[in-house]
């Protein structure tokens, strides 16, 4: 495990797998959403986004980025293959691409200073 910048990397993670938890919680049960077309793509995108985006901020280095990259890109298929055996929701290749997206744009802005936010979130709150 790499060594990070954060002074509260425990309550960084702790947050980061609340929404994981998250994510599984609302992709496995059959709360009710808006119907908006394409709309859940969007929140696809964004769920995953949030999830790389977040964990890559913990974890800086090219490598540990790439597991996270695959682990998330995991998740999104497992829970795609538990929807379709269910009964209460139904998997789409369509949730699968938008997870993908989102994945892949938070670990390319990743590369850059964007992956030091929670960095300077402590720098400035003094925390």
């Amino acid at each position: 495990m790499e060594k990070t910048l954060l002074r509260f990397e425990k309550f960084w993670i702790a947050i980061g797998l609340s929404l994981i938890f998250l994510v599984i919680l609302l992709s496995l049960t059959s709360l009710p959403m808006p119907s908006v077309n394409y709309g859940d793509k969007a929140g696809h995108v964004l769920a995953y986004f949030v999830l790389m985006g977040w964990f890559a901020q913990i974890y800086h280095t090219p490598q540990s980025r790439f597991y996270y990259m695959i682990g998330f890109l995991c998740l999104g298929g497992v829970l795609e293959i538990l929807q379709g055996l269910g009964g209460t929701r139904y998997a789409e290749w369509g949730d699968m691409f938008a997870n993908t997206i989102g994945i892949l744009l938070a670990w390319q802005l990743t590369k850059n200073r964007f992956a030091y936010a929670l960095v300077y979130v402590e720098q400035k709150l003094n925390f």
